[in-house]
C-alpha cells in the first residue's frame, strides 16, 4: 500500500477514535445539579422522617455508611471488590463533607440513576441498580430521615481502585452494558404481603446483590441465575431459590424468626454480612419483615427440604477414623458447645448439621465461622461463637472442617481446605 493510502487509514481511524471519544463524553456527561443550604430539620413531618427510618433499616444503610468505631452514616466502610476498595459515602447532613447541600432532585439523581450531586458517576456497590426501582414517596422518606440526622464532619478514605477504574467517567460504559432500571410492577396472582416482600427485597434491601452470582465485571447475573448464591466480604451467600442447600425449609415463620433474632432454631444463627441484615431488620416494621419472609419463602417453595425434609447423618465413627486429629481438635475446642447434652443445646441452640454451612457447595463459610467467630446478631444474649483464627493454624482449621464435613456434610467433597483457609485468611487482613 502507498503512504497516502496508509496516511489516509490512519487520518480517518483518528477521526472514527476521536468521535467515538465525543460520544462517549457526551453519555458520560452529566452536569452538576446546585448546592443548596441544608435544609432545617424541622421542616420535616415526623410521619415522613420515621417512615424514612424504616426503609433505612430495610436497606441495611448504615452498615456501608459507617466505618468501625465511627458515627453512623458518616461513611469510612471498606467495600473490597475485584477492582480495589471502594470506602462508603458520608451520607448525614453536615454541608462540606456529608449531603447536607444536596437538593431533594439531586438525591433521587443518586438513587435513580448513580450520578452525585456533582455530575460524578457513582461505583456500583451503592446499590443504584436496585434503588432505581424504589417508589418516588421512599425516595422523599429516606431523603427526610437523613436530612434529619446528626450532621458529621468527616472525610471517608480515597477509594483505592486499579488504575484506570478510577476514572470515574468508564462508569458510564459499565452502565450502558449493564444498567437497565425496571419497575417492580405488582403480581395481581400474588397476595399483597408477597408483593410488599418482593419490592422491598428487589429494591431497597438489594438481596441479589449478595445472593446472586457475578460476572467478569461484577454485573450481577439475575434472570433465571437470581439467587442462586454469591459472595460478599469474604463469605459465601448460599442460594436462596430452589437452589437452596438448607437441610430444614425455610418456612415463612422460620423466616421472619430468623430475620427478626438472627437465629432459626431449625437452621442457625445469623453471621457474617448477614449479621448486620438482621440486627436492622429487628428494628424495621414487623409487617414489612414478615413481607419479605413470605417472599423469600416463595423463592424457596421448591427447595430439595422444602419438599423432603431429609433425615441427617452422624458419620462420627467414619470421620474419626478419616481426620483423627480433626476430631482431637473438635474435641477439645468445640464438642463442649455442640455436641448433644451441652449446656448450649440444652438451651435450645440449632444443631451443628442444621447449619447450612456444612451443607453448601463450597466449604467458605464453615471456615470463616471458625475463623472469625460469631457474635450476637441482634441482642447482647444471642448466639455466641468465640474466634480460633489465632489458636489454630492453617492445617488446624483445615482438619477441623474435614471432619465435620465427613461427619455431618450432605454436599459435594471440599478438596484443598488448607488452600481455602488460607484464601479466607487473607481476604480477612
Amino acid at each position: 500500500m502507498s503512504r497516502p493510502g496508509i496516511r489516509r487509514i490512519v487520518v480517518i481511524a483518528a477521526v472514527l477514535l476521536g468521535l467515538c471519544g465525543i460520544a462517549f463524553a457526551a453519555i458520560a456527561y452529566r452536569p452538576a445539579i446546585a448546592r443548596v443550604t441544608r435544609p432545617d430539620p424541622r421542616q420535616f413531618d415526623p410521619a415522613l422522617v420515621a417512615r424514612g427510618a424504616n426503609l433505612a433499616r430495610l436497606g441495611n444503610c448504615v452498615s456501608c455508611h459507617q466505618a468501625a468505631g465511627g458515627r453512623p452514616y458518616a461513611g469510612g466502610y471498606p467495600i473490597k471488590t475485584p477492582f480495589g476498595t471502594i470506602y462508603g459515602s458520608n451520607i448525614t447532613p453536615d454541608s462540606a463533607t456529608g449531603i447536607g447541600s444536596w437538593s431533594p432532585a439531586a438525591f433521587r439523581r443518586a438513587m435513580r440513576e448513580g450520578v452525585g450531586r456533582d455530575g460524578s458517576h457513582l461505583y456500583p456497590a451503592f446499590p443504584y441498580t436496585h434503588y432505581a426501582g424504589v417508589a418516588d414517596g421512599d425516595v422523599d422518606a429516606l431523603y427526610a430521615f437523613l436530612m434529619t440526622r446528626p450532621a458529621v464532619r468527616a472525610v471517608p478514605p480515597a477509594n483505592r481502585m486499579i488504575p484506570p477504574l478510577g476514572f470515574r467517567p468508564l462508569l458510564a460504559g459499565w452502565k450502558l452494558l449493564f444498567f437497565d432500571p425496571q419497575p417492580v410492577v405488582a403480581d395481581p396472582r400474588q397476595s399483597a404481603v408477597w408483593n410488599r416482600g418482593r419490592y422491598i427485597g428487589e429494591t431497597l434491601a438489594h438481596c441479589t446483590a449478595c445472593h446472586s452470582p457475578r460476572g467478569l465485571l461484577q454485573q450481577e447475573k439475575r434472570g433465571d441465575r437470581a439467587y442462586d448464591g454469591g459472595w460478599s466480604g469474604g463469605w459465601y451467600a448460599p442460594p436462596i431459590n430452589a437452589r437452596s442447600p438448607a437441610v430444614r425449609a425455610w418456612t415463612v415463620e422460620r423466616l421472619d424468626a430468623y430475620f427478626r433474632t438472627g437465629l432459626s432454631t431449625a437452621h442457625a444463627a445469623a453471621a457474617g454480612p448477614m449479621g448486620p441484615v438482621t440486627y436492622n431488620l429487628a428494628r424495621a416494621a414487623p409487617a414489612d419483615v414478615r413481607a419479605l419472609a413470605t417472599y423469600y419463602a416463595w423463592q424457596m417453595r421448591a427447595a430439595p427440604a422444602a419438599r423432603a425434609e431429609p433425615r441427617l447423618p452422624d458419620r462420627r465413627a467414619l470421620a474419626s477414623q478419616r481426620h483423627p486429629e480433626g476430631a482431637r481438635l473438635y474435641a477439645g475446642a468445640c464438642a463442649v458447645c455442640h455436641e448433644p447434652g451441652a449446656a448450649m443445646m440444652v438451651a435450645g441452640r440449632p444443631a451443628l448439621p442444621l447449619g447450612t454451612p456444612l451443607h453448601e457447595a463450597n466449604p467458605r463459610d464453615t471456615i470463616q465461622v471458625i475463623l472469625k467467630g460469631l457474635k450476637p446478631p441482634v441482642a447482647p444474649r444471642g448466639p455466641y461463637m468465640p474466634a480460633f483464627a489465632d489458636a489454630l493454624d492453617d492445617r488446624q482449621v483445615a482438619e477441623v472442617v474435614a471432619y465435620l464435613q465427613a461427619r455431618h456434610g450432605t454436599g459435594p467433597a471440599w478438596p484443598d481446605l488448607e488452600k481455602d483457609v488460607a484464601a479466607a485468611r487473607k481476604e480477612g487482613e
